[in-house]
């Protein structure tokens, strides 16, 4: 588990009270780096927003959006913003950015964050507001899809296709995403001291650093035990499983490295227009898990991490084999029709008419 530290790209491009939030959101709250970066963006978005209306000469034209400095925005323009500006700016979004749904909410949810922050003690007194103006912002309500996954047969393909240079560590990589649902940042963060052989256990720190245990079957420990024993010793990162093989001090992998390996080994199966992600590994453990092993929803929360039972509960929706299992299991499945029954009555009467009209 390694300390938050925020990027140096985001010191160099942000203003004081931005930088504060995401050092705050990283540090304090504990999120992790994939999610500052998420709050970074959306919140740039944001700002090169604000920009774009107070100032004429800004246009797509002139500047493009996607190259408006945030550096020196105003506190003032942040501390101006009204609900009724929510609004314009949700139009905005739909109208120029044609943003769906869901990426509008994610920018909602990000922007009341921001302003929670900034209307709150945590804030520095010269970047405090008052009150949150947009306290009753609602978010916009997401298409309700399901995710995507790899089905038992391609999860085998990925697993018997990987073509690395650093086979054992990348194999590793990819046994613990399918067999254990990790995170993209949980597994990024794993540590030596986090495996125990003896308990065949993984140590992993989820969201908001909360701890949890996992469980390992034989696979991902002789995955583990393989990769450990070529694993090169590091200066940078001692204690670090997932190491660079690529650089002389051997650093952590870093979420995105470790993005691009599941990218590369998904292209080297045929499975790289699937559109899946480490993120998606994630719904394919669960998947695998609830339909082959009979996994308890409130079980398969645990295992995830998750807080509610809710977000685990998705899973069950995904299961081909239990609805048809349903569907079979009725008690008036073996019913079938006995033949022509001479002696029914037609639906009308003799005069034509049914009798809901006689």
């Amino acid at each position: 588990m390694w300390c938050f530290e925020l990027r140096e790209e985001y010191r160099k491009d942000c203003p004081a009270y931005l930088a504060g939030y995401l050092t705050y959101a990283g540090s304090v709250v504990g999120r992790t780096e994939r999610t500052v970066e998420a709050y970074y963006v959306d919140i740039r978005t944001f700002l090169r927003y604000l920009v774009s209306v107070k100032h004429d000469d800004v246009n797509s034209e002139e500047i493009p959006f996607a190259k408006i400095p945030i550096k020196d925005v105003p506190f003032s323009y942040v501390k101006e913003f009204t609900l009724m500006d929510a609004y314009e700016y949700m139009n905005f979004l739909i109208n120029e950015r044609q943003n769906s749904n869901k990426t509008r909410a994610r920018k909602t949810s990000s922007l009341r964050r921001f302003y929670d922050f900034l209307a709150s003690y945590r804030s520095p007194d010269i970047y405090r507001l008052e009150s949150n103006p947009l306290e009753k912002l609602e978010l916009p309500r997401p298409e309700r899809t399901l995710p995507k996954y790899l089905e038992l047969d391609q999860s085998k393909e990925l697993l018997q296709d990987v073509k690395s240079k650093n086979y054992l560590r990348d194999y590793c990589i990819l046994t613990i995403f399918l067999n254990c649902g990790l995170r993209l940042s949980e597994l990024a963060g794993l540590d030596i001291d986090d495996y125990s052989e003896s308990a065949r256990t993984l140590r992993v720190f989820g969201k908001g650093q909360k701890e949890r245990i996992v469980y390992l079957n034989d696979a991902c420990i002789s995955a583990l035990n393989s990769y450990l024993e070529v694993r090169p010793e590091s200066v940078m990162d001692p204690n670090a499983i997932f190491l660079s093989l690529h650089r002389s001090d051997h650093r952590r992998l870093s979420t995105r490295r470790i993005q691009r390996i599941v990218e590369d080994q998904l292209n080297n199966a045929g499975l790289g227009n699937l559109g899946i992600s480490p993120h998606k590994l994630r719904h394919t453990a669960a998947t695998l898990m609830y339909e082959y092993g009979n996994v308890d929803p409130i079980v398969l929360k645990d295992v995830l991490g998750h807080v509610s039972v809710a977000t685990t509960e998705i899973y069950t929706h995904l299961s081909n084999k239990d609805r048809k299992a349903a569907v079979e299991s009725s008690p008036l499945a073996d019913m079938k029709a006995s033949g022509n029954n001479t002696n029914a009555s037609d639906d009308n009467d003799d005069n034509g008419k049914s009798p809901a009209d006689s």
